[in-house]
């Protein structure tokens, strides 16, 4: 998949709620991930990204209707996560250029402040 769909795609879940709880998990993972994880091999601090996670976390939560589909997607999670924080790239995933992931991970973090959560 190219970067800029899954880019936008972590963005356009958690720009609005009701999307976001019908979204499939493993896809909240998965984008999430990526973009955390390239957000990681960028330099962002660690503490951003930790926090940045959670709110991922959350999300996979509220989208899941068991513990097996969170399960499912917390290890895809963490799996495209170590892919995407490589900072030579794994071969299998594409590279986006740091400043659209740092815009896009900011993006992220404004819409949680928006939101009133910590």
């Amino acid at each position: 998949m190219r970067p800029m769909p899954m880019i936008a795609a972590v963005a356009l879940l958690v720009s609005t709620s009701a999307a976001a709880v019908a979204a499939n998990p493993t896809r909240i993972a998965e984008t999430g991930a990526f973009l955390l994880g390239n957000a990681y091999r960028c330099g962002v601090a660690d503490e951003r990204v930790v926090r940045a996670g959670k709110v991922i976390r959350e999300l996979i939560v509220a989208a899941a209707d068991d513990a097996g589909e969170q399960t499912a997607a917390k290890s895809r999670f963490a799996e495209i996560f170590r892919e995407s924080a490589r900072a030579e790239g794994s071969g299998r995933m594409p590279v986006p250029p740091c400043r659209t992931v740092v815009a896009q991970f900011e993006r992220l973090e404004q819409f949680h402040d928006q939101t009133g959560r910590r």
